[in-house]
């Protein structure tokens, strides 16, 4: 299905206070208070965030064309002191003629050869990771998640293990990331830049060390590769980037990228695979589906690039677990002068929302949404999901950069994992918090069993011994 052009007609949301406006309740439960905009008064909602007027949609027709007007008639969200802090000027905050020059920097670091590249990289770490495991041991699923994609997310970025300073990195970023989460949803979203609050003292001190460590791998990489073959690292290609002018990205430009795909490729990933594990044990039918799937196609050997396709049941756990807990969860944009809007005009300064939450959770286009059902993205599966209906990396000239490698990286974890271990969660609900990200808002502690393989048996060790695509 293709979105349509849809009339929009605003009405108005709920009264807010003065100054604040509708702050304080978005502030207390932003996922609860967007999905009463949705459900209370309708598709496209007006309400105000602080001073700022703000118009909330939730029709995939009316989601589309907002996200593909992006960079035309509506600028991004440059929201938060926090956020710029972290992120610096990097592709996902720049605009106009400075963001198509990083973007075309930056995008042929990540583009589907690239990922190719890196697949071998994120079954090793995955089997790691089991290595370490035992069959009954305890393990705390964030955590582990979290060491596993940070070990991917060093030898694709930096091409080797820096050892403590991807802990020192890591670190710095847990805490960059707790400190932007608690600003977006309080007043220090409109504080002034010189007011210094004990979060912005924390995530200073935070950043400072980002700072010095990403620094200090980027002057290793350069005399490392000076005189030598290029390396085929994410750091690498960053530094021999050059424009069609021949310039190069100058080193604040480069801390700014790398931080930024840190940050996508360990924290995003690690709390999608969190969540897909916490789904996957919650449900026994899609679980066995999985194990037949990877003895089927794996017979007990790591998987390679070449699986990717042929793991499909897989690809739909990793695209359910985004629908139900997508690490993104809010975009917004800012209408510019003469920006429409389904042929509506939309007042220039107004912030546009749209929320992955509320809207895949939308039971016009998932019916029981909250559900966990992979079927849903059964190639023949009876209720077609609407284009745009499905959105976790955004659209539009905007969309995420790195969206190929994390769906590849989450499907090559629970791929290795699932060949040795049902992860089982423990009982109870998780409850969950939107800060920068949507993670669980407590630990999730599982216990891990090894599982026998039903793997075709003569055939599968043929081809576990040969290492053949199988």
């Amino acid at each position: 299905m293709t979105a349509t052009a849809l009339p929009l007609r605003p009405v108005p949301g709920p009264r807010g206070l003065p100054l604040l406006g509708n702050l304080p309740a978005f502030g207390q439960d932003p996922l609860t208070f967007l999905t009463r905009l949705r459900d209370d008064f309708g598709d496209a909602v007006t309400w105000s965030l602080g001073p700022r007027r703000s118009l909330f949609v939730s029709r995939p027709e009316h989601i589309a064309e907002l996200l593909g007007a992006v960079e035309r008639t509506y600028d991004p969200l440059v929201i938060g002191w926090a956020f710029q802090q972290v992120t610096g000027r990097s592709v996902i905050l720049s605009q106009g003629a400075d963001w198509r020059r990083k973007r075309s920097l930056v995008q042929p670091t990540v583009r589907p050869r690239q990922v190719r590249a890196y697949a071998a990289t994120m079954a090793d770490c995955a089997r790691w990771s089991a290595d370490r495991w035992t069959d009954g041991g305890r393990i705390d699923v964030r955590g582990e998640m979290a060491l596993l994609t940070q070990r991917i997310v060093v030898r694709t970025l930096f091409g080797n293990d820096i050892g403590d300073q991807a802990r020192t990195l890591g670190d710095a970023m847990v805490v960059a990331q707790q400190e932007v989460g608690a600003e977006l949803r309080g007043i220090g979203l409109f504080l002034p830049s010189w007011v210094r609050t004990p979060s912005r003292r924390r995530l200073l001190a935070a950043v400072a060390t980002i700072d010095a460590e990403v620094h200090r791998l980027i002057g290793e990489r350069r005399s490392a590769d000076a005189g030598t073959e290029a390396r085929d690292d994410l750091l690498s290609r960053l530094l021999a980037a050059r424009d069609d002018q021949g310039r190069p990205l100058s080193a604040k430009e480069v801390r700014d990228e790398a931080v930024t795909l840190w940050a996508a490729g360990q924290e995003t990933t690690s709390t999608l695979l969190t969540w897909a594990w916490y789904l996957l044990s919650r449900s026994p039918e899609a679980r066995a589906r999985l194990d037949e799937e990877l003895d089927r196609v794996l017979g007990g050997r790591l998987p390679t690039i070449d699986d990717y396709e042929r793991l499909s049941w897989t690809q739909q756990i990793v695209k359910e677990a985004l629908r139900l807990y997508p690490p993104a969860w809010l975009i917004a944009a800012v209408a510019r002068k003469g920006s429409t809007l389904g042929g509506t005009a939309v007042p220039p300064g107004t912030i546009v929302w749209c929320s992955q939450w509320s809207t895949h959770r939308d039971p016009r286009w998932f019916p029981d949404p909250a559900a966990f059902r992979p079927q849903r993205w059964d190639p023949d599966a009876p209720d077609p999901v609407p284009d745009h209906a499905w959105f976790p990396f955004g659209s539009g000239q905007r969309s995420c950069l790195g969206a190929r490698f994390a769906l590849v990286e989450a499907a090559m974890v629970l791929a290795t994992v699932g060949l040795r271990y049902h992860v089982d969660v423990d009982r109870g609900e998780a409850a969950v918090r939107a800060g920068l990200l949507l993670q669980p808002a407590t630990a999730v502690h599982a216990t891990v069993r090894r599982r026998a393989s039903r793997a075709p048996g003569r055939e599968a060790e043929a081809d576990a011994r040969s290492g053949s695509p199988g």
